[in-house]
């Protein structure tokens, strides 16, 4: 055999296998190609979406924070405005008590400094007529001058 026909040969049966994978073998491999990168695409937008959404998240869950820090703060104020108030309360409900109690207490001292002053007229009333029965060397009958006696009893 010629080199020259077996050079044509193996040129003709390249052609074949050349059109052969054009037309079976490469378009599924570039379909395929092509549906990978399309693929890879997606899935890289998807994570640049995802990182974005992440990225959102964060700033929202960051606001969240500082608006639950804020509230917090508003309601501690609040409860220890309260807790004044309460305690304040509790002085002044304190304050009326011992002023009830010392109201009571001078009630008290003024009702004894009253009977003690009644007790005290009758027994000056009682030691007059004694002295005045020894002045008189008589007795001072308490019914009959219980008038006198009761205007001596003022006096004093």
């Amino acid at each position: 055999m010629n080199i020259n026909l077996t050079l044509i040969g193996q040129a003709i049966a390249f052609a074949i296998f050349v059109w052969f994978c054009v037309k079976y073998v490469w378009p599924p491999i570039t379909a395929a190609m092509e549906a990978r990168q399309k693929k890879i695409a997606d899935g890289l937008s998807a994570a640049d979406r995802a990182s974005l959404d992440l990225e959102l998240a964060q700033e929202k869950a960051a606001q969240q924070m500082q608006k639950a820090k804020e509230e917090a703060a508003v309601l501690i104020d609040k409860a220890n405005k309260r807790a004044a108030q309460i305690v304040e309360a509790s002085k002044d409900d304190a304050r009326k008590e011992g002023e009830k109690l010392i109201e009571h207490a001078r009630a008290e001292i003024q009702q004894e400094r009253v009977q003690a002053r009644d007790a005290l007229r009758t027994e000056v009333a009682v030691l007059a007529i004694a002295g005045a029965e020894k002045i008189l060397e008589a007795t001072v009958d308490a019914k009959a001058h219980s008038e006198m006696l009761d205007k001596l009893a003022a006096q004093l």
